[in-house]
């Protein structure tokens, strides 16, 4: 299967910018993909690492929905360790990204995790990404115990003379 293609299907959309696949399923699908830091159209990219696997997303987005956010920046704000380390990792990913923004490219994606400026937690997707991706993301850290296993028994894409959602697929459990 196109891979690009897999991860549109994914994601429910096409994508605006060639995706990196940077971590992987049992099923050997996506999970996190690597986004440019420009689009093909010019337009400037925060997000570095972007969940493309629907189940890490549906587990994540409940966790938001049931107010995570807001709970996990009070208990990142009471201890000065997370805090710091949260602190290293917005910096690290801002620097990694700024290292791969072409030359002369105006204007630049800016910002840490999701794009943050400093002003709390943005996206629990994002932080989640960051640290499947391999990164040491505190928040990451946390949320991961609550989105994985990904142990989906069928694939979410199938190709079907085109890639395509799969029509069978349940989130498991």
């Amino acid at each position: 299967m196109n891979e690009q293609a897999v991860v549109a299907a994914q994601i429910g959309r096409p994508l605006r910018a060639e995706a990196g696949i940077e971590v992987r399923c049992h099923l050997g699908l996506p999970v996190v993909v690597s986004v440019p830091p420009i689009l093909d159209d010019g337009t400037p990219f925060p997000t570095r690492y972007w969940l493309s696997c629907p189940l890490a997303g549906r587990r994540i987005a409940r966790l938001e929905s049931g107010g995570a956010i807001s709970r996990l920046e009070s208990f990142v704000e009471s201890n000065a360790e997370l805090s710091d380390a949260l602190a290293e990792a917005n910096q690290r990913y801002e620097r990694e990204r700024a290292e791969a923004v072409p030359a002369g490219s105006s204007p630049a994606p800016a910002g840490g995790i999701g794009g943050n400026q400093g002003e709390g937690l943005k996206c629990l997707h994002a932080h989640y990404a960051d640290t499947a991706a391999g990164n040491r993301n505190p928040v990451g850290e946390i949320v991961r115990p609550f989105v994985e296993p990904l142990d989906c028994s069928m694939p979410c894409v199938r190709d079907g003379g085109g890639v395509e959602v799969n029509p069978d697929w349940r989130e498991p459990g």
